[in-house]
Parts: structure tokens; sequence; C-alpha cells
């Protein structure tokens, strides 16, 4: 395993003053799997104490300390360095009743949650693997350390990294790992919902459609108005899928961007409330757009997601049912009153949600969509040419003609670009001035 040189000195430092130093967890689960961590933490038989006497000369992060946890800034960052530690009981499925230093890096990993995460490597010694997780790696199994009931009763936030760890590195939840998974889940509801939140969006934007259907049970307990999707036959030629399957495909489909995948997840949360049939026995769900947004609103707000992001995904769950002809004119006018970046997301959307129905039909209504994409894409380019600079006509212009100068001007030529834009008008000062004659 290459560590960093900064890392390195820092290892080094402790070892120089008698202590054990190892790098631990997803820094070496990440270098295990070829993939360049983004952060290293390391354990140390080293008191706190002790730890601010070794790195006295630099600026440290204490807040931790009361658990352990020194941080030592260093020029690429903070290193968080623990002391080998044993917990306590999580009487409210978060935080560990106690904390106990322990001698060993044995005793330190045997408190963690996943095998896979439960290593540690030191140079000159190699890997500490004491409940195998080089081998669950190497076989492709996701599976907890020791008694996995207890793993998820000590932070049932386990549970949805777990999942989260199997759809990144594409690994089989062991069995006994998945029943208590799954028999835990109900823990989840003691949980602070900014945290059930948080772990939510980095597993959706790894998780594919297979994953999502294993984890049914897991996702109605965190969001309980999925439930009655689950399983729910549209009794429609258009669907080949029950609802929430057919929401998992389109949950895939569509960019790994929070604001999509959300929208994903949720765009059809409404259907089983506005579900009827017709006198042939085809189902309807007529209205379900709307219903969606509002009850995507009422859980977004429940899960205390950032406002920027409930608005967006409220917004294209309550117009993904909307027809956008690949016209330049209506293009424009979508463009003019949603903007570009919001409707290349709705487009997305509802590109997954045709190809998500698994009927061939579909395609036509794709085809239609990307062309829409087509027409943005001209006018994001004429945009990108266009501009009040390569106007025919200036302010003066427009003075000259008798308006005043102050917003009203810079609106008039505002409009007159927009109708340029739109091909409704030539480039050329005479039929600018012409219109803009007429308004005055």
């Amino acid at each position: 395993m290459n560590l960093p040189k900064t890392v390195l000195e820092l290892m080094q430092a402790l070892k120089d003053a008698g202590f054990e130093a190892w790098a631990v967890g997803g820094c070496v689960r990440d270098s295990v799997l070829g993939i360049t961590p983004h952060d290293y933490d390391l354990c140390t038989s080293a008191a706190p104490e002790q730890m601010q006497q070794v790195f006295c000369k630099y600026q440290l992060v204490l807040a931790g300390v009361k658990h352990g946890t020194v941080g030592v800034v260093t020029d690429t960052g903070v290193v968080e360095i623990t002391t080998f530690r044993t917990e306590g009981d999580y009487s409210d499925s978060r935080h560990p009743g106690w904390v106990r230093f322990v001698p060993t890096v044995q005793e330190d990993l045997a408190r963690r949650d996943f095998t896979i995460n439960a290593m540690a490597y030191c140079p000159g010694q190699g890997y500490a693997d004491p409940f195998g997780g080089l081998a669950d790696l190497k076989q492709g199994v996701l599976r907890a350390v020791g008694d996995p009931v207890r793993r998820f009763r000590e932070d049932a936030l386990r549970i949805l990294r777990g999942v989260r760890f199997a759809a990144r590195f594409h690994l089989e939840i062991e069995p006994n790992t998945w029943d208590a998974m799954r028999s835990q889940a109900e823990a989840l509801d003691l949980l602070a919902k900014e945290r059930i939140f948080e772990e939510l969006s980095k597993l959706l934007l790894v998780a594919d459609a297979q994953m999502l259907l294993k984890i049914q049970p897991i996702l109605a307990r965190v969001i309980p108005e999925l439930a009655p999707a689950m399983g729910f036959c549209q009794h429609s030629p258009h669907h080949a899928f029950d609802v929430f399957t057919h929401i998992a495909y389109v949950t895939e489909g569509v960019p790994p961007e929070p604001e999509l995948r959300f929208a994903a997840l949720l765009h059809d949360v409404g259907k089983p409330a506005c579900f009827t049939t017709d006198e042939n026995g085809r189902g309807h769900f007529y209205g379900h757009a709307g219903v969606g947004a509002r009850m995507a609103d009422e859980i977004l707000q429940r899960l205390k997601a950032p406002t920027a992001l409930r608005q967006e995904v409220v917004w294209l769950i309550g117009h993904h049912m909307t027809d956008y002809p690949p016209e330049k004119k209506l293009v424009r006018r979508a463009l003019s009153r949603h903007g570009e970046q919001r409707l290349r997301h709705l487009m997305a959307l509802e590109i997954a949600d045709l190809s998500g129905k698994g009927v061939v039909e579909s395609e036509d209504g794709v085809v239609r969509l990307r062309a829409f994409l087509e027409v943005l894409e001209q006018i994001s380019q004429q945009e990108g040419q266009m501009s009040l600079k390569t106007l025919a006509v200036k302010g003066q212009d427009l003075m000259e003609l008798g308006y005043a100068p102050g917003p009203k001007l810079g609106e008039v030529l505002n409009e007159l670009l927009n109708l340029v834009m739109a091909e409704e008008l030539p480039n050329e000062k005479q039929a600018l001035m012409h219109q803009a004659k007429q308004w005055l």
C-alpha cells in the first residue's frame, strides 16, 4: 500500500516516540481495490495527550479528543489519528455509551462495521486483517464484523452505509448480514433525519436498479410513502413493470446527480393514490405528477433536505409528464421560462421515465425528447454567439427613436435580442428599428 509522504511522516513520528501507528479503514479498503483514497485515517497505541505531545509543533483539531481522536493539520489537509479503542452499547443507536482505550490494533478493528473496513496497514508489518476483509474484497462479499445484529443496533445508519458499500463496490451482501439489516431496519426511525438524508444521497448516486429492488424493505422504512408503490400493478399495456420496479429503472437511468436521482426515486410516488381503472380494466393515474410533487415536498422537508434540492426535485416531478415539442419557438419559450439546466434535467428524467417502462413503444417518445435536446443545444450555441453586443441596434439608436434612457431601454433591447435568437426577426437594423418603433 502506497501512503502519501505526509501520512508516512506522521506515522514515523509516532513510531519514533515508541508508539504503534496504522493506516486504517476506508483508505486501506480503497487502496486494496486500486482506488486512490480521498483521505487517510490513522490509529495508534498513543493516548490523546501523548499524541498532543508528539505533534506539539502542528496545529491540532481537538473536537474529538474525548473519544480518542486528534486531528493533525498538514499541508494536504487534516489527518485524524485515533487511539486504539473499544466501545460500549449504543443506547441511542448512534453514540457509544462509553469508550475505553485498548492496547492492540486487533481490538480496535473489532469495533468496526464491516470486514472490508476493519483492516489496517503499517509499512514494514503489512496488513492487520483479523476478520478476513481482504478475502471478502477478493470474493466480492460485504460482511458485518462479528454479530451483525449487534453491529446494526449500535448504529442503524450502518444499514444504509452497508448497502452503499455493496452498491459502490459491487459486493454481494452476506446472508446473515442481510437478514440483520432487514430485522434491524426499524432502528432507522431513531436516527436524525439529516443523517438519513446524507447517507441516502450517497447511496442513490451509486445504486443500480437491482440494488434498489433488493433493498425495498429498507427504503420503505426510510420513505414509507414508497411502500404502496412496491408491487403495485399498473394494469397498463404501456408499462411492463409494477410501479416501484419502474421507479428503480428510472432512477438508474438518470445521470448520478442528487437532484435527478431523488426526482427519479420519487417521480411516481403519487401513482397508487391516483389509480383508477376504465371499463376495460386498464389502469390510469390522472394527476399523479401533481400529487407526487406535493408528496415529494413533504418527504424532503421531513428528511431536512436542502431547500434548493427540494425545490428542484418538486418542480421536476410536477412537470415530468409535460410534453415539449421540439420546435424552436416553443423550446425558446420554455428556455426563457425555466432556464437551460432545469430543462436538461427534465429531459433526462423524461427520457429515463420512458426508457424505464420496458415496452418498445416508448422509443418514439425518446426520439422526440432527444430532438428537443438537439434544438436546445442549437439555441444554446446560438446564445453563445449572439448577445447585445452583436445586436444590430444599440441603446443610442433607440433613444434617437424616442425611448428614454433607463431600465425600459434595456428591456426593449433584450426583447429584440430574443426575437432575433428565436429567428422571428433578422439581425438587421432596419427590421429591428421598425419593431421598436411599433412598440413605442
